[in-house]
């Protein structure tokens, strides 16, 4: 299954890579106060290189357990977001839930219209899955817009959802069938 593509920009989407960890931690401090409204509350670790280790072990663990697929973007050299597939479920489910940021600086530009667009084909035609879900927060329009974009459909409110930035948070719930 291919999943490296050049984006919009010069973009580059790829598998996470444990060589990531310093190049990792270093986009998650610069956009730090930008995602904190959108992200869990983070511990100082997680903005570090051993704690980019940490984590890029875990996902690179998922990733060969089948149930994750961990995506960067990459653009000038430098990573500018990631997008991940995640408790990706088979059986009678063939479902997955899909994340994704992108820095400050690069929103706007299409780039995470054409990564979700990327994502969705290689979740039905590389990993044969039946459906792809999300989740926003209400305020999240952009987020929202990325979504619905590539045919996803809104198709409820999911209450005190995801504890984002250390508060019980609402969010709007996606879903595209595939």
């Amino acid at each position: 299954m291919e999943t490296d593509r050049t984006l919009a920009h010069g973009t580059m989407l790829r598998l996470l890579r444990a060589e990531d960890a310093e190049p990792l931690a270093r986009a998650y401090a610069q956009s730090r106060e930008y995602l904190a409204p959108w992200e869990p509350v983070r511990p100082e670790e997680w903005y570090t290189e051993e704690g980019q280790e940490q984590a890029i072990r875990h996902s690179l663990e998922e990733l060969l357990r089948g149930t994750a697929l961990p995506l960067v973007l990459v653009q000038d050299g430098s990573i500018i977001g990631r997008a991940t597939l995640s408790s990706v479920v088979r059986g009678a489910f063939q479902n997955a839930h899909l994340g994704y940021w992108i820095a400050e600086h690069a929103q706007g530009q299409g780039i995470m219209t054409q990564t979700i667009g990327v994502l969705v084909e290689i979740a039905r035609d590389g990993l044969g899955l039946h459906r792809l879900e999300a989740a926003t927060l209400p305020q999240n329009v952009p987020s929202q817009r990325v979504l619905e974009k590539n045919g996803f459909e809104f198709y409820g409110l999911a209450h005190k959802y995801i504890q984002i930035a250390g508060s019980w948070e609402d969010h709007r719930m996606y879903q595209r069938i595939l």
